[in-house]
């Protein structure tokens, strides 16, 4: 059966945490055509809408990217109106743990239990987006480039190309070898210069795991990136260079919102 919107209001859906000690109501922006409003605690509050206490759950992948996309749209209003945001991720939902405690009250009480961390994340964020850089390798090229550059390389083709069919195999073995344990240093060699070069352009970075690639190149680097705006230009030059080295490209993507440097919330929330 699908899920088609939140039938009762027990819980709050949260998108986010902003600056401000304000409710104010965002409009009818949110997952489902929902009102978005705040609930504020002190200097903090946290961007919600009303609805059940059931995640958002549907065996259609439309429906799901709908949700998706409205999640990221009310993210976006909300910095245009409000300032920094802190996003949670899709499908935050609190609740009360008993009929005494409004959820309303919930909101509050996890804004008070977790206010400290919050007000960190907010400080470390503010001014600054996320940015995911992927720096990926031709792995044919490079190899060509390791033959012609490396001496111990050239001289095993050289033998190998003076040896019978039987012997000229072993030798293929031995090249291959030395070639992966040449193309593995200097992968080693590789990230750590370009990880150093782009650190210097962002306040922090997350490494992901690298990805396969469907283009025969191989992913070297897979980082999402905190950047302050007044930086962004800087990093993008750097990537501009990398991308230009032979046998290189970057794909760099954003601004998004920092997902990748906030933390979860310390309560037990439906959807994580």
């Amino acid at each position: 059966m699908e899920k088609l919107g939140c039938v009762q209001s027990k819980g709050r859906y949260v998108y986010g945490v902003s600056a401000g000690d304000k409710e104010v109501v965002l409009g009818t922006i949110g997952i489902d055509g929902s009102e978005v409003y705040t609930i504020p605690y002190g200097d903090v509050s946290a961007i919600v809408h009303d609805c059940s206490t059931e995640p958002y759950q549907s065996t259609d992948d439309e429906i799901v990217s709908n949700w998706v996309r409205t999640h990221q749209s009310v993210l976006d209003a909300a910095g245009e109106r409000l300032g920094v945001v802190i996003p949670l991720g899709f499908d935050t939902i609190l609740e009360p743990r008993d009929e005494a405690t409004s959820p309303d009250q919930v909101v509050r009480d996890w804004l008070r239990q977790d206010y400290t961390r919050i007000r960190k994340v907010m400080r470390k964020i503010e001014g600054k987006d996320e940015y995911a850089v992927q720096v990926s390798y031709d792995p044919g090229l490079i190899i060509r480039q390791i033959s012609e550059q490396n001496g111990e390389i050239r001289k095993i083709k050289e033998e190998m190309a003076a040896k019978p069919p039987g012997m000229a195999y072993m030798y293929r073995q031995k090249l291959e070898k030395v070639l992966k344990a040449e193309t593995e240093r200097l992968a080693d060699e590789w990230f750590k210069d370009f990880y150093g070069r782009i650190k210097k352009h962002t306040d922090d970075i997350v490494v992901e795991k690298t990805r396969k690639l469907n283009n025969g190149q191989v992913m070297l680097l897979n980082l999402s990136c905190l950047a302050a705006r007044e930086k962004v230009d800087s990093l993008g030059k750097e990537l501009e260079e990398i991308n230009n080295m032979d046998g290189f490209s970057v794909h760099f993507s954003g601004p998004w919102p920092p997902y990748s440097f906030v933390a979860k919330p310390i309560v037990t929330v439906k959807g994580e």
